[in-house]
């Protein structure tokens, strides 16, 4: 008989619905596309924040196993740059989250204008 997965690792597994998203985003109209990818690159509760603070996470566990031997010092560095270029993108990214708020905004409802008078064209039989 198998045992189910820890909950943790039945979250990791849910990550594959990040490529179904993916899978969508290029089918969305554009203001729901600008409107998924702001929540995705949401600094505070956005995925990339959520990703990155995962790999500084393990980033920390993996110096812990580094320092009793279990682990290679390099996995220990590369999840910690790993860990730093992701933040580093984060706050690149941050700098746009206005004007893909923006974009992602229904647009504005306006008075309906009437429509301009069109000249009324006669014709005539000869």
């Amino acid at each position: 008989m198998s045992h189910p997965a820890p909950y943790p690792v039945r979250l990791a597994d849910e990550t594959r619905q990040l490529g179904q998203l993916a899978d969508h985003l290029s089918q969305l109209p554009p203001p729901q596309a600008a409107q998924v990818i702001a929540r995705v690159l949401n600094p505070d509760t956005g995925v990339l924040s959520g990703v990155t603070h995962l790999v500084a996470t393990g980033s920390v566990f993996a110096k812990d196993q580094a320092e009793r031997g279990a682990l290679p010092a390099e996995v220990w560095l590369a999840l910690g740059r790993a860990s730093n270029e992701l933040g580093d993108i984060t706050l690149d990214l941050d700098e746009h989250k206005d004007a893909l708020q923006r974009v992602s905004a229904p647009p504005a409802t306006t008075a309906a204008k009437p429509p301009a008078p069109a000249p009324l064209v006669v014709r005539r039989r000869r």
